[in-house]
């Protein structure tokens, strides 16, 4: 060979590469089949100069033509079987082929082939382990492609296989993401039909349990005693204690429909007013409260409030039987961010116990002692999950508790 020759045949090797690896680049974004054959056939016309390339698919016993691109029409949208047709040797047998003259070969069907313009061609197979298809040449004369362009051929093969098991790995997952989405739209239709009808058939009862108390003492009149004082009492504290249990039960299941917006929110702002709505201004209480500069976050507005409004007025309820409440506002920088927290002197909890701290209706103190439902922190956790952060706590028994969270 020539030292001309050769060095036009390595400048044609390096474009080929060169082209190679453009179209893997593009492979790596195909999604579907049809965007997959319409990169490979172009790419593997273009790879060594053909006339027409085809694109097939083994279906069973049957080769299917895909897809082609050719300078006239060939077998787009055929099937053959795989004993009748060069495609169907080149899978069944799992190795390229090169042939010159197609008349000349009898794996050829020549009846085939006499309407199109086909003389030369070459075959590879769509992976060498169980073919799943093969990548066809066609030249119009006589033609040998180079041992390169049949490589190169090959490696587009080989990667059409292996693209071809992504697509088919994206378009599953794909399925099973919208299969799954399908199913919890309607859980969440399911839970906002029963929490209505939830709240419907409980609240009719309690408003007859109230209405008769209320209807029963009133006609006996004088004849109502302290002892039974009590008891409407407790009634009607009970009524009370489950209309409350009602509107947590809605309000947790309703933060599982809502979608949160989310946009720039002052912290410091927020924990300074929900401070002054939540605070007792009856000046029955002593207050040292310390509210520290809070970083700006991006967050839902009316979900944060519900965060700080609930941490804040835990904060209050559970110093209460100190004789100085004491409540620190402020944050820590660290490698998951900020972490905002609120901090007090009160009854604090055994943290033993901390994993029941956000389990709903799970109470870490009896309700003598505080009033509660035990839904609070359950709420708090599920909102800072929504915006993809943690909460967390450290206390010690009647030495205070610290809640820490982030965004």
């Amino acid at each position: 060979m020539s030292p001309t020759k050769q060095v036009d045949e390595d400048r044609t090797a390096d474009g080929g590469m060169r082209h190679l690896v453009q179209v893997v680049q593009e492979l790596s974004l195909a999604r579907s089949m049809d965007a997959i054959t319409m990169i490979v056939r172009k790419a593997a016309r273009a790879l060594t100069g053909a006339d027409g390339a085809t694109f097939v698919l083994r279906e069973g016993q049957q080769c299917y033509y895909m897809d082609e691109d050719a300078i006239s029409p060939l077998w787009k949208g055929h099937r053959f079987p795989l004993v009748d047709c060069i495609s169907g040797w080149v899978i069944e047998n799992k190795r390229a082929v090169s042939i010159e003259d197609i008349y000349s070969d009898s794996r050829i069907p020549h009846d085939v082939y006499r309407p199109t313009f086909v003389r030369s061609l070459a075959m590879v197979p769509i992976r060498t382990l169980e073919p799943i298809g093969a990548i066809g040449n066609y030249w119009a004369s006589i033609r040998t492609p180079t041992p390169e362009q049949m490589d190169l051929l090959q490696s587009l093969a080989d990667i059409t296989a292996v693209t071809i098991e992504n697509v088919s790995l994206y378009t599953d997952l794909e399925r099973r993401v919208n299969e799954r989405t399908a199913e919890l739209s309607a859980a969440n239709e399911s839970l906002a039909a029963y929490s209505h009808s939830i709240s419907h058939d409980l609240r009719a009862p309690l408003r007859s349990i109230r209405h008769f108390t209320d209807a029963l003492f009133e006609s006996l009149g004088d004849k109502v005693g302290p002892s039974e004082e009590r008891t409407a009492s407790r009634i009607i504290r009970n009524v009370g204690r489950m209309e409350l249990l009602i509107d947590g039960l809605l309000q947790f299941s309703q933060l599982g429909q809502r979608r949160i917006s989310r946009s720039p929110v002052s912290m410091h702002t927020l924990a300074e007013e929900v401070w002054e709505e939540c605070k007792p201004h009856d000046g029955s209480r002593k207050f040292e409260i310390t509210i520290n500069e809070l970083p700006n976050a991006l967050a839902d507005d009316v979900l944060i409030r519900q965060v700080w409004a609930n941490l804040i007025s835990n904060a209050i309820k559970y110093t209460g039987k100190k004789d100085v409440s004491i409540i620190n506002i402020g944050h820590e920088l660290s490698d998951r961010g900020v972490i905002y927290y609120v901090r007090d002197n009160g009854a604090g909890f055994d943290m033993a116990y901390s994993d029941k701290l956000f389990a709903m209706f799970q109470r870490l103190h009896g309700v003598k002692d505080f009033e509660g439902i035990g839904i609070g922190l359950s709420v708090v956790q599920r909102i800072i999950e929504k915006h993809d952060g943690k909460i967390w706590a450290e206390a010690k028994p009647e030495e205070g508790a610290t809640f820490y969270f982030t965004l």
